[in-house]
């Protein structure tokens, strides 16, 4: 599973907005954060809550753990695992994460109903969902889904494919929407002409598919892929979501938000230097996902961080606009949009990731990743 699934919902109180930093949104901060050299003997707590299950779309955050970037910050982390009925920014509002990691069009809805968080490092530059359909439907763009059955996973996932779809001339009374599981079995089985996949995982459970003509398994070039990051519909996914009272409040929980980001992209540069050794820490963090599944994550995970001309984490003013503007007017099968209005200033703020990159810097991390390359992953029947 992926996306939406385990974020229906959301809580938190009321409260106005704070001042508007001049990187484009957010609360103001001062500066904080603490560089490996003066970093104290006393590590802070922190708890960050994860989206979905432990997986290598998280391997940032459990290669920090596991080599010791975290603590070279300050911080004791300890990641808390998603499920089918944990709501990421629920945690965060009631207390019981420092942090959580969730997708932006989620939140907004939540923020909408009042949950008082900020999106302080978008460590996804670019989405991983797709909408992919075998060469002989010849669907190729988002007009060509007309009269076609449309896979989506629901749960506030299909917003970018009904926005690509609308782009391009295409009502969802011209589709047949299938509700699909989150799984490729109905695509494979002929049930969804074109299905919803991220890169990372649904798109390569195919690729671990035999076809069934050849006996040998399916390969990118039996397939057509959709890339919503293409047709300009693309909407801001992983995030790490803070507590914006305290942000506003509390200058040890500036600190530790400055800390903690900077570990984290640390752990992403790692993951994107050693491939396999990050896929490895996953797998031993619990992960139940087979070798080549895992590795395939971890490389593709990559490729949604890498190249970050700005500096991994920023916050892309005109990408958040984008999904903004998608999360106000696209309409779902039901007739609802994700939210009614635009979201408060502090709903995200570059301040915190900016002293984050600074202290990287300071320490040698490579945080643009401009020479940044994919490895080749030869994925294995199931994934094994």
């Amino acid at each position: 599973m992926t996306g939406l699934l385990a974020a229906c919902g959301g809580s938190g109180g009321s409260g106005s907005s704070t001042s508007t930093s001049a990187s484009g949104g957010g609360a103001s901060s001062s500066s904080a954060g603490t560089s490996s050299e003066t970093a104290s003997t006393e590590k802070q707590q922190v708890k960050v809550q994860l989206q979905w299950v432990t997986q290598a779309q998280f391997a940032c955050y459990y290669a920090a753990k596991d080599q010791g970037l975290y603590d070279k910050y300050g911080l004791d982390v300890e990641i808390l695992p998603g499920a089918t009925d944990i709501v990421p920014i629920d945690v965060l509002t009631s207390g019981g994460a420092d942090y959580a990691i969730s997708w932006v069009p989620k939140v907004l809805g939540a923020i909408e109903q009042g949950a008082r968080v900020t999106d302080v490092a978008q460590i996804f530059q670019r989405s991983g969902t797709t909408q992919i359909s075998f060469k002989d439907k010849n669907i190729t763009k988002p007009a060509d889904l007309k009269g076609k059955k449309v896979g989506s996973w629901g749960y506030g996932n299909e917003f970018e494919l009904f926005a690509g779809m609308q782009k391009d001339g295409v009502a969802l009374d011209d589709i047949e929407l299938v509700q699909q599981a989150f799984d490729m079995n109905g695509f494979l089985a002929g049930d969804i002409d074109a299905a919803q996949a991220m890169t990372y995982n649904e798109y390569a459970q195919v690729l671990e598919s035999k076809n069934p003509d050849t006996g040998e398994l399916y390969t990118p070039e039996d397939l057509n892929v959709i890339n919503w990051n293409d047709v300009g519909t693309a909407m801001l996914q992983d995030a790490i979501w803070a507590d914006a009272d305290k942000l506003a409040s509390d200058e040890q929980y500036k600190k530790n938000t400055v800390n903690f980001i900077a570990g984290t992209i640390a752990g992403c540069a790692y993951a994107r230097d050693n491939a396999d050794a990050a896929a490895k820490i996953v797998t031993a963090a619990g992960s139940q996902l087979g070798e080549s599944h895992q590795l395939w994550m971890t490389n593709e995970v990559n490729k949604l961080i890498w190249p970050a001309a700005n500096g991994a984490g920023m916050i892309d003013e005109a990408l958040w606009k984008q999904t903004v503007d998608i999360a106000k007017t696209t309409k779902n099968e039901t007739g609802a949009t994700i939210i009614t209005a635009d979201p408060p200033a502090d709903a995200y703020t570059n301040d915190y990731v900016t002293q984050a990159l600074d202290l990287l810097k300071k320490d040698g991390v490579d945080t643009t990743g401009s020479s940044y390359t994919p490895i080749e992953v030869t994925l294995k029947e199931g994934g094994k």
